[in-house]
């Protein structure tokens, strides 16, 4: 059971960051280095002292040493007993734990003042958090754009960071609600290696700036090189048609256009109010009796050169393949029964969330189900 739910989640416990932080964390710890060499060296010393002076045992030597040097007591042993000289280094001990702990208090309280040691500490969790998603998509640059979508991936369950070099994105994304988040400038490598884009699945760069989506492709897709792994699947926005081709030439899969969406989602209700009420209630809108989605087959599944009345999927999986999109990009819309599925297809499956599932599972099987057998 814990095992599915990591798998739900995307969640690995072994996964190790690509970088940790250890040596900017150690580099913040160095200053307790001083604070504490002298606490040790103040209470060994005063220890050995209480030793020559008095006729205590080690253990009470120690004993003694620590709650006069810290300040925190006296009384417990036998100082009613104390020569002038056991009294007058006890009074040393006592002026030189002050001073010693008074420093130690300051110097703490400096460090923490600074601010950088919670926020590495901070950061260096978050990274380790990261660490544990795989097949996430990284959203770079944080604008409106970023709110919507994220509450959409929340709702979809679909796991990503968010990056940017906004010195407020922690509170940002307390706001926001974003689960995970670097703050760096998103098309560096500290940027990438943070958000852990080895086991990414894609990137999506919104920022307004053109040039800023056209570094951020530019870097994912050399790192890309530099891993050998699939290719990154990239999505971009522009703000016109000439932008849109810049950012298609440079390596980006899809590259959407706010305005024109705007603009076809008007005319839509405008033309066809009706059509936009249905894709309302059944696309944009989760929970949905109805969904639509696009299932690649692939090469090796059992569906390769068959008919699609043949492989029955609508009487078992009760869902509907109202268009296939052939590996050369060719759509064919309310595809009739006797249209061949190829290799690297898609098919674009209407119907439940459960039978969307279930024609999946029955996609990627190489042999035919045993329950189509018998259709």
């Amino acid at each position: 059971m814990l095992e599915k739910l990591k798998k739900f989640l995307h969640w690995e416990a072994s996964k190790k960051p690509d970088i940790n932080l250890s040596d900017e964390l150690y580099e913040q710890l160095k200053p307790f280095r001083l604070p504490f060499i002298l606490l040790q060296l103040g209470l060994l010393l005063s220890t050995l002292g209480y030793l020559v002076v008095t006729d205590y045992t080690l253990i009470e030597a120690f004993f003694q040493s620590t709650y006069t040097f810290t300040g925190t007591g006296f009384g417990s042993l036998k100082e009613s007993e104390f020569n002038a000289v056991a009294i007058l280094y006890t009074a040393l001990v006592m002026l030189a734990g002050s001073a010693v702990l008074s420093f130690c208090v300051i110097s703490i309280i400096d460090i923490l003042n600074r601010g950088k040691l919670i926020s590495i500490i901070k950061e260096r969790n978050m990274i380790y958090k990261i660490a544990r998603l795989k097949n996430h998509f990284i959203i770079c640059h944080h604008n409106e754009y970023t709110i919507r979508l994220s509450e959409q991936f929340r709702a979809a369950h679909i796991p990503f960071v968010v990056v940017d070099n906004n010195d407020s994105l922690e509170e940002i994304a307390g706001k926001y609600r974003y689960p995970y988040f670097v703050n760096e400038d998103p098309h560096t490598e500290i940027a990438m290696l943070k958000s852990h884009l080895s086991s990414a699945k894609g990137i999506i760069t919104l920022s307004n700036n053109i040039v800023d989506n056209i570094a951020q492709i530019s870097s994912v897709r050399l790192y890309e090189k530099e891993l050998g792994r699939k290719p990154y699947y990239i999505i971009g926005i522009a703000q016109n048609n000439e932008d849109e081709e810049k950012l298609k030439k440079l390596g980006a899969n899809s590259v959407v256009s706010p305005s024109k969406l705007l603009a076809q989602r008007i005319n839509a209700m405008a033309v066809r109010p009706d059509m936009e009420n249905l894709l309302e209630r059944f696309v944009y809108q989760k929970d949905t009796p109805l969904d639509l989605e696009e299932i690649i087959v692939p090469r090796y599944s059992w569906l390769v050169f068959k008919k699609l009345k043949e492989t029955k999927l609508r009487e078992i999986t009760q869902t509907t393949v109202v268009g296939i999109t052939q590996k050369d990009g060719k759509f064919v819309p309310m595809p009739s029964a006797d249209v061949v599925v190829t290799s690297e297809c898609k098919l674009l499956v209407m119907g439940t969330a459960n039978g969307i599932r279930y024609t999946k599972q029955i996609v990627v099987k190489k042999d035919k189900p045993e329950e189509l057998k018998y259709v």
